[in-house]
């Protein structure tokens, strides 16, 4: 299976829904268009105009979603510019949408009436507050306009309150009922073409929703790499706000002032050019009674009135003993100074006193006065001869500039919020389907790729080279090394496996081998290592299926102990031919020294481990080969091992040992019947054997004697 992943030659289209995608959005559009226009002509007091913006993030996701919703607002902002300034409440409104359809809240009509007060909120609670800051509370035409003004009525509410309760009322009704036509909309829509409306930009073979909850879910040390993306993009976004905002606080404050003193000036030049230098005594002694003062007051009158940023407008001749008035109009708030009547300066003006005096010409003022700050401006009037007879001067509220400055940060705030949002979202979904997405199907097939058989090593490879990443930069060309570097290893694998294989099989046959040579000395034994090591396996599988000795019966002891059972009697090459093949019963001397076959193939494996680093099966071999003597009781040899003190392939190996012994013909007895031997094992469970493993030999009489009947007509054919 030496296969590598092809280069590609062609860019995959994983998106072929693209022409349903569009006509679905354009739908979408056309919905937020039509609706808002509709309710309107019926009279209705409902917006209407986040329908389409709210189907589509919920069936195309967040980005159609919001792009729709700023769509909403360019369109809308035609008949009004300034709905342009609530593409921040839309795109949220998207974005919510689309969250709540990632958690199934659509997938239900009553989960989908749990998400309406989160939309009031943001329509409601936040449009009020912005309506406040682009133009403050007052009882407009809109919508909610008539509910605020009964609520005012009432008496209950102040304004600020009474227009937030009518928004917030106005928009719960406004966004049920969108809710509620969105998801009649998305019930209508088929099931099979649900699926092709979400907008994907896959850069490889899709992956399930299965595989991408499992991704989102995957820990990682610190942050992982999508939130260290949207993180980067948002200190850059919020720096480039800050600069922005700054800057353009800097620029419109500046302009601000300049707009305002111009507006001043140009109040204070007009009003200059209505007085006559050499009537000023005759407008300070007559006053109203003049007809000539009525009339240059109504035309300081239209020129405030021309002017709605002018909130003083007056006449001052300068003294030493103060200001005295010459004209002064009334406001709403302040009744003017009669003619004639002297002001004390106040403190802002004391130290141009004697500028204001001589009558020369002073720079616009930006002062806290007894009115509030103020900008001033003075606008000497000179008689033919260049002598000033008096100062006509307009003031501005500086909290009209200040209201100004806010209402113009206010739109820029939102319109950068709007478009954050968008941008945002914008680089999320680009680099999801670029970066995130392909980095986690590799790190998932990479996780799941297995090697403890061919065929799961089969099907990863398969599974790694078919996620087909076509991303055209550096995270395509690290996963065509990996599939290469993959698909190498798992050749190179096969080739080790392969000649471990051979090795093992090698192996195996040197044991037998060896064992052979052992046997081929005692003509007693027979095929004895072939029967016993069928019989140990045969134990060894049992225990596990029993669940005992679990923690020790791994397939790998399991492997060890039956691939080294044939060595168990590897000793007795070192025992002597005669006692070896003695027809008749050993004597005491003799018997001692053929016990000497354990302690002899103790060594002999000693030796063998000496020469390898990986000792593996041949601990278990010296195991075998010492202690299968050993009685349960302590009573066995080489050391008197009782218990589960002797190791316990030990004390399986005697089980099968002397089974094997029982029913096999030797020159000094005849075979007994397996009925007879499996009575004598039962009777030495507990003395000579473990009893669990005794139990459990006697309980699978039929298994053993399949085996045994295996092993006869094997060695016959031999």
């Amino acid at each position: 299976m030496k296969t590598q992943k092809p280069s590609h030659t062609a860019e995959p289209n994983y998106n072929r829904n693209l022409a349903v995608q569009l006509i679905f959005f354009a739908f979408a559009t056309a919905l937020n268009f039509v609706l808002p226009r509709s309710a309107s002509a019926l009279g209705l007091p409902l917006y209407l105009d986040n329908v389409g913006t709210l189907t589509a993030s919920v069936l195309g996701g967040y980005l159609p979603g919001i792009v729709i919703g700023y769509l909403n607002n360019i369109i809308n902002m035609h008949g009004n510019p300034g709905n342009a300034y609530y593409v921040v409440l839309s795109t949220m409104i998207a974005a919510a949408g689309a969250w709540f359809a990632g958690k199934g809240f659509y997938k239900t009509f009553w989960k989908a009436l749990l998400t309406v007060p989160a939309f009031a909120f943001i329509g409601g609670v936040l449009g009020s507050i912005l309506t406040y800051l682009l133009y403050g509370f007052g009882m407009g035409e809109g919508i909610s306009a008539p509910f605020a003004k009964s609520l005012l009525e009432s008496g209950k509410l102040s304004v600020f309150w009474a227009q937030m309760a009518s928004d917030v009322a106005i928009d719960l009704a406004d966004k049920l009922i969108t809710v509620v036509l969105a998801y009649i909309l998305i019930s209508l829509i088929p099931e099979k073409i649900k699926p092709k409306l979400m907008l994907t930009g896959w850069r490889q073979a899709p992956l399930s929703s299965d595989v991408l909850k499992d991704a989102r879910k995957d820990v990682t040390r610190s942050f992982s790499l999508r939130s260290k993306i949207i993180a980067i993009i948002s200190v850059i976004m919020v720096c480039v706000a800050l600069v922005t905002t700054l800057i353009s606080y800097i620029l419109f404050h500046s302009f601000a002032l300049k707009e305002y003193t111009y507006s001043c000036r140009s109040a204070a030049r007009l009003a200059a050019e209505l007085i006559d230098p050499e009537e000023v005594g005759l407008y300070i002694h007559v006053g109203r009674d003049s007809r000539e003062y009525q009339e240059i007051e109504r035309e300081l009158e239209k020129i405030r009135a021309g002017n709605p940023d002018i909130e003083y407008m007056y006449v001052y001749r300068f003294t030493h003993e103060g200001a005295q008035v010459i004209f002064d109009l009334d406001t709403p708030e302040v009744q003017g100074q009669k003619p004639g009547t002297v002001i004390e300066l106040e403190d802002y003006l004391r130290p141009y006193r004697a500028d204001l005096i001589a009558g020369r010409p002073i720079e616009p003022l930006l002062d806290e006065t007894v009115y509030g700050k103020l900008l001033t401006v003075f606008e000497p009037v000179y008689d033919d001869e260049g002598n000033c007879a008096c100062y006509a001067a307009a003031d501005i509220l500086v909290e009209d500039i200040t209201l100004s400055i806010i209402n113009y940060m206010t739109k820029v705030f939102s319109l950068f919020i709007g478009f954050y949002i968008f941008i945002l979202a914008l680089c999320i979904w680009l680099v999801d389907y670029h970066l995130i997405f392909p980095i986690t199907s590799i790190t998932v097939s990479a996780r799941k790729f297995a090697y403890d058989s061919e065929e799961a090593i089969e099907i990863s490879v398969d599974r790694l080279q078919h996620l087909d990443i076509a991303t055209g930069d550096e995270i395509e060309n690290l996963y065509e090394s990996l599939s290469k570097t993959i698909a190498e290893t798992v050749g190179y694998l096969e080739d080790v496996n392969a000649k471990g294989e051979e090795i093992s099989h090698m192996q195996n046959g040197l044991i037998y081998v060896l064992a052979d040579m052992v046997e081929s000395r005692d003509k007693n034994t027979g095929d004895h290592v072939r029967k016993t090591a069928a019989y140990v396996r045969l134990i060894m599988r049992k225990m596990k299926e029993a669940g005992i000795y679990s923690d020790i019966l791994t397939d790998e002891y399991i492997e060890d102990v039956a691939n080294s059972a044939p060595l168990h009697d590897v000793g007795k090459i070192m025992v002597s031919d005669t006692i070896l093949n003695k027809p008749g019963r050993l004597t005491d001397d003799e018997f001692a020294i053929m016990k000497t076959h354990t302690t002899a193939g103790s060594r002999i494996i000693d030796s063998a481990m000496s020469l390898v680093s990986d000792t593996g099966y041949l601990r278990e071999a010296k195991n075998l080969a010492t202690y299968h003597h050993e009685r349960w009781d302590g009573k066995g040899y080489p050391s008197g091992k009782s218990g589960e003190d002797i190791p316990l392939s030990a004390r399986i190996m005697a089980v099968a040992d002397v089974f094997d012994a029982l029913v096999s013909r030797r020159s000094y007895k005849d075979p007994f019947s397996i009925e007879k031997a499996m009575e004598i094992i039962r009777g030495g469970a507990g003395t000579q054997f473990d009893p669990q493993i005794a139990e459990l030999f006697v309980e699978a009489e039929a298994e053993v004697r399949e085996v045994t009947e295996a092993q006869k007509e094997k060695f016959e054919n031999q």
